[in-house]
């Protein structure tokens, strides 16, 4: 039943880190697997995938040749994260997820891809960086939280007290 209501949306940004997959995992659970098979949300999956020349860094010698197999290297890691993302979508019976890759800054491509779709929420994972490291690199998830035209939620994944 269509009631021609357009659903929420729902972007979860996704890498190749462990937090990633516990932040994707974690947002299924609680907005999707509950409502089965009649889910609230449309689920946009984003991967950033970063330019090679960013990726290689400073040019230099040697640098044209370089950046070819560090492209190549790039795409099929994102072709993974993919998979695992369509993996843990089927494992937990989530059907009609959209995925999309896009070049360029996380940062910036997960802020425009929640204009594009008019997302009400934006979910990633927490590095948990310290104040240096995040200073360095920069936090895609403070950036999203300051940037983002939406509700941010920042999932950390808990720590093992041994």
């Amino acid at each position: 039943m269509d009631t021609g209501e357009e659903k929420p949306v729902v972007v979860v940004g996704i890498d190749e880190s462990e937090q990633s997959t516990y932040a994707l995992e974690w947002a299924l659970d609680r907005f999707f697997v509950p409502f089965s098979p009649n889910f609230p949300f449309k689920l946009f999956i984003v991967h950033a995938k970063p330019n090679a020349v960013s990726a290689v860094g400073l040019a230099g010698p040697g640098t044209a040749e370089v950046v070819p197999y560090v492209d190549s290297n790039l795409k099929h890691m994102a072709a993974r994260v993919i998979e695992m993302a369509k993996g843990i979508c089927q494992s937990k019976s989530v059907h009609g997820a959209k995925f999309e890759v896009f070049e360029g800054d996380a940062r910036s491509i997960l802020c425009d891809v929640v204009d594009k779709h008019h997302a009400s929420l934006l979910v990633v994972g927490s590095h948990g960086y310290g104040a240096i490291k995040r200073a360095v690199l920069g936090s895609v998830s403070d950036y999203c939280a300051h940037h983002a035209h939406c509700s941010v939620m920042i999932v950390k994944k808990p720590k093992i007290k041994g």
